[in-house]
């Protein structure tokens, strides 16, 4: 049976975290670090990036502990601040015109490699044309539809009310439909 984690059980942890139980942060770490590698990865397309940035999220988490006010949600407060440190990384290496070309690949079983190079090949044009979209509109998609945050979470994540998030989700349906329908027949391609 799976259990899911509410709001109060993170902020009794939390307040142990405050008084120095490891056990607690551990707990933490576990309930919340996937999902924060996960959007730093969606919005920097770097593993190690990624992974960074979750680090530093728990450790400015760890930081805040003894002044921790429990109205405040932790898995928002640690949203906003990957959301914030991922923006920090993808600006630092504009800055630098250092552009990531990995793209993470998709592991799958297929026996059938010309299947498996057209669902490669498919996803990379979607990460692609996620990728392209405005940074605001890129981060919202990844919230609502990777993520599987409410929209008011989004929002409050992103620091803007819940009208403007859904404004920067239509347009960013929008680009993606208008990119994708330029590409529809490689994304259909001739599968074999």
């Amino acid at each position: 049976m799976t259990h899911l984690h509410t709001p109060e059980e993170d902020a009794k942890l939390m307040a142990q975290v405050a008084q120095g139980d490891a056990i607690a942060c551990r707990l933490l770490v576990q309930r919340h670090l996937g999902p924060l590698v996960g959007l730093a990865l969606r919005m920097t397309r770097n593993n190690s990036e990624a992974e960074d940035i979750a680090q530093e999220a728990f450790v400015r988490l760890w930081k805040q502990s003894k002044n921790w006010q429990p109205k405040a949600k932790i898995s928002t407060w640690l949203y906003r601040v990957t959301h914030n440190l991922s923006i920090d990384v993808i600006r630092r290496r504009e800055r630098q015109n250092v552009t990531d070309s990995d793209m993470t690949e998709i592991a799958d079983t297929t026996t059938n490699q010309s299947e498996k190079r057209h669902r490669q090949d498919v996803s990379k044009q979607v990460q692609a044309a996620i990728s392209s979209l405005p940074e605001r509109q890129r981060t919202a998609i990844t919230l609502v539809h990777h993520r599987d945050l409410s929209n008011k979470e989004a929002a409050s994540i992103m620091d803007i009310s819940v009208d403007a998030l859904e404004s920067l989700l239509a347009r960013a349906r929008k680009g993606l439909r208008v990119t994708l329908e330029e590409q529809r027949e490689d994304l259909l391609g001739a599968q074999l």
